[in-house]
């Protein structure tokens, strides 16, 4: 591969911070390709290996809407048969950044069909792993991988999935994360769709049917919004904050989608129950909104 091989651990910068939060996150990763900044609005799109075709549509209209109104958006998936190549293969058509999560070291692509698709998201994204180079693609090491894509993720979203598969542990992480989790429903009698409607049954998915319901309920800003709104100034809004709360403000205000606060730590050299704490006062003054994945934004 002509990408250098890269090695990331938590201590490093470019470590991805979504992962950070992970009681297990991988140490270290493994990573080939460039790989986008640490900001932008993250979704991991996976599912079954034996989709349907309207899966697949569905998977590529996705990420195009998706794209047509969201700056800084990165596609995450796992590189496998099915919604998972679909997902990158739609992120390549439309020039988004995508990163596929590898069960196996990265001295070679598994499936070995998807190499094309790896070589070319190394170009604009890039393929990570915690295996290092030799390790086989072991069955159990999928599973394992599963969590690295809900970790990365702002919001994991499944379009396909039957009663049991790997989309499914991704969802479970998710859950366990505390990332936003999203599915696309589909007919009762539809075995491609059993494992969604599950999950929405039980009420750990949101259902949605394409990219403006994930959108409104992340509380991202589109491309058309940032073209036509209004910002609010932070002139007069100081002056009943505490220093530490004008700190946090501060720092949210120079980040208009909003920053992780394990940033917020990092930046602010404030502790975290501090961070916590303070980020509170400011949700319930009404400053600040919290959002799925320990993501805070200013109310502008």
């Amino acid at each position: 591969m002509s990408h250098p091989l890269r090695v990331w651990t938590p201590d490093d910068a470019d470590y991805p911070y979504r992962l950070q939060s992970c009681p297990d996150k991988p140490n270290p990763l493994y990573v080939r390709g460039n790989v986008p900044p640490a900001g932008g609005h993250v979704v991991a799109i996976v599912g079954t290996r034996k989709p349907t075709e309207r899966g697949k549509e569905l998977t590529e209209t996705f990420v195009r809407e998706l794209h047509e109104r969201l700056d800084d958006l990165i596609i995450v998936s796992g590189g496998a048969y099915g919604i998972d190549i679909a997902a990158h293969r739609a992120a390549l058509k439309y020039g988004v950044p995508t990163i596929m999560v590898l069960a196996h070291g990265l001295d070679r692509i598994y499936p070995s069909q998807h190499r094309p698709e790896a070589e070319a998201s190394m170009e604009n994204g890039g393929v990570v792993s915690e295996y290092e180079v030799g390790t086989e693609p072991f069955a159990a090491n999928f599973l394992q991988r599963n969590r690295i894509i809900a970790g990365m993720a702002d919001a994991v979203v499944i379009v396909e999935s039957r009663e049991k598969g790997g989309s499914l542990c991704t969802a479970q992480r998710a859950f366990e994360y505390d990332r936003a989790l999203f599915a696309f429903p589909g007919r009762p009698n539809d075995l491609s769709a059993r494992g969604c409607n599950e999950l929405i049954r039980k009420g750990y998915a949101q259902l949605i049917d394409g990219a403006e319901d994930l959108i409104r309920t992340m509380g991202w800003k589109t491309k058309q919004e940032k073209a036509g709104g209004i910002q609010t100034s932070l002139i007069g809004l100081m002056d009943d904050l505490t220093p530490a709360q004008q700190t946090l403000l501060t720092q949210l205000d120079a980040a208009e989608e909003g920053l992780h606060i394990n940033v917020l730590v990092q930046q602010s050299g404030m502790e975290y129950g501090e961070v916590s704490s303070e980020l509170t006062m400011l949700e319930l003054q009404g400053l600040v909104r919290s959002l799925p994945g320990g993501i805070y934004r200013f109310v502008r």
